[in-house]
């Protein structure tokens, strides 16, 4: 395999999992990012922990579903991750183009 064929893999492979996330992405409820993943997920708790003289983040999730092209199975139930870095957790707007779940004018 060259080198080129090998970037051509990695970049349709970066392309899928764009998809795949644009597919997923109404599924969930949160977006968290750490400083090594990316995750979706509808359930998100973060504790701030302290010990030693060194202050990390315990990120708790639950339905989630994380963003990394080499991993076989994204979703999962549970993901726990501790990191002395930043954690950003935002909570996903609900889009307006959402289709309507009755007809409408009561059809």
């Amino acid at each position: 395999m060259s080198a080129e064929d090998l970037e051509k893999y990695e970049t349709d492979m970066e392309l899928a999992l764009y998809r795949e996330y644009r597919d997923v992405v109404g599924l969930f409820s949160h977006v968290v990012e750490t400083e090594r993943r990316f995750y979706l997920a509808n359930e998100v708790d973060v504790q701030v922990r302290t010990g030693g003289g060194e202050t990390w983040f315990e990120v708790t999730m639950a339905d989630a579903w994380v963003w990394d092209v080499y991993r076989p199975a994204r979703f999962v139930k549970q993901a726990r991750v501790i990191t002395f870095k930043d954690v950003n957790v935002e909570e996903l707007a609900k889009s307006d183009l959402e289709v309507p779940k009755e007809p409408p004018f009561g059809r």
